[in-house]
């Protein structure tokens, strides 16, 4: 999507000067902003639009975000008979734009579910977008400005860490097809690949080893997951002043199908290399 916008400047001074907050004019700059996340009109992050380009995050989009944060008072909602007490709004209008939340689930406001977007009784932050097809489950959260692809599913459990600060750094990326087992972590920019599967307990930081043992020879990644790769946890020993000690890794098992049927391949996943889910 394109990230042009005639707010963009008033958001970029305001977020350089906070007292240019006190002008009308970048209020609503702020809140145009902020609506238009909502209806999926602007994102934090774009796609990239060719084969080898790299995903575009949109630094300003980010700083309405928290200015956002900041023309906002704590207010009480009262949604039957829960009670909320935050400064940011529930997300609306549910059933028009197709999303289903079970209670007591919540989608904040500022935040964009495509059709078809199923949360249980889990957590969708602001800023962040979830792509169509795809279920939040049980205790699962998507931080702020994460994005999640289509015909995904993450697992009970699972958590998405956000990313606001600073501006320009780029939130966690999981793209469309992938499955997330119970419990996994995923935080610091992360970039899941398309159609891989992460196994339960797997914890995917910017620092961490992730080592394709597949083959021959071990290949490490750090901060991207290669697309349709199986991924358990693993542990590597690294020696320190005090003896030898594991130290949490990824491991690439093995490659998931690159059958057209997602479903069919994910089956044939978990079952070929007894991924725990």
């Amino acid at each position: 999507m394109e990230e042009v916008s005639e707010d963009r400047p008033l958001v970029e001074q305001a977020f350089a000067d906070r007292a240019r907050l006190s002008d009308p004019a970048t209020v609503a700059a702020v809140e145009r902003t902020l609506a238009r996340l909502d209806r999926g009109e602007l994102r934090v992050a774009s796609p990239p639009g060719a084969e080898g380009e790299e995903w575009t995050t949109h630094a300003w989009v980010k700083q309405a975000i928290l200015l956002y944060f900041g023309l906002r008072g704590m207010t009480t909602m009262e949604v039957g008979p829960f009670e909320f007490h935050d400064k940011i709004p529930l997300k609306k209008n549910l059933a028009a734009q197709n999303v289903r939340v079970v209670p007591p689930g919540v989608v904040r406001y500022g935040a964009f579910c495509e059709p078809g977007v199923i949360v249980m009784p889990g957590y969708v932050n602001i800023g962040a977008r979830v792509g169509a097809g795809t279920m939040v489950d049980t205790w699962a959260t998507v931080g702020s400005c994460a994005q999640i692809g289509k015909d995904c599913h993450l697992a009970g459990g699972v958590g998405i860490g956000g990313v606001l600060e600073p501006p320009g750094a780029r939130p966690v990326i999981v793209e469309d097809g992938v499955f997330v087992g119970s419990r996994v972590v995923i935080v610091e920019g992360m970039h899941v690949g398309r159609e891989a599967v992460i196994g339960a307990g797997v914890v995917l930081t910017s620092s961490t080893a992730i080592l394709d043992v597949s083959g021959p020879e071990v290949v490490e990644h750090r901060g991207r997951v290669p697309a349709r790769s199986v991924v358990i946890p693993g542990i590597r020993t690294k020696q320190f002043p005090a003896g030898e000690f594991g130290i949490p890794c990824a491991l690439i098992i093995g490659k998931r199908s690159a059958a057209t049927d997602r479903k069919v391949s994910l089956n044939d996943a978990l079952r070929d290399f007894a991924v725990p889910v």
